[in-house]
């Protein structure tokens, strides 16, 4: 299943239990390391689309610029915006298939779309 995508985190335990279960499954996902090459706006808000969520439900509000960016009550554009252009702020790790999306958390919520 090579139209598998996954943004990838090494360094979180969920991401590498999320990509560990595709594996394991014979899914080699096209590996994304999303903080080395960040999606852009649009594609964030795609993603948004296939997940069926908006920009607050995919951002990670214990980081540091979450806080200073005053993120809690920023218009989704901004949040969107600020997750393109800190990409540490984006919830992972998330896997797309087609045109439908899961967040890995837990990492077998992942299945639901394969």
């Amino acid at each position: 299943m090579s139209d598998v995508i996954i943004w990838h985190n090494p360094r979180c335990s969920k991401s590498r239990a999320t990509l560990a279960l595709l594996e394991e499954r014979g899914i080699e996902p096209k590996v994304v390391l999303y903080l080395d090459t960040p999606p852009k706006a649009a594609e964030i808000k795609r993603v948004l689309g296939l997940l069926g969520k908006g920009p607050q439900d995919l951002i990670r509000r214990g980081e540091s610029a979450f806080k200073e960016l005053g993120l809690a009550a920023a218009p989704d554009a901004a949040v969107i915006e600020a997750m393109a252009k800190q990409p540490i702020l984006i919830e992972r790790p998330v896997v797309i298939h087609g045109d439908r999306a899961a967040l890995g958390r837990p990492p077998e919520q992942v299945l639901e779309i394969l």
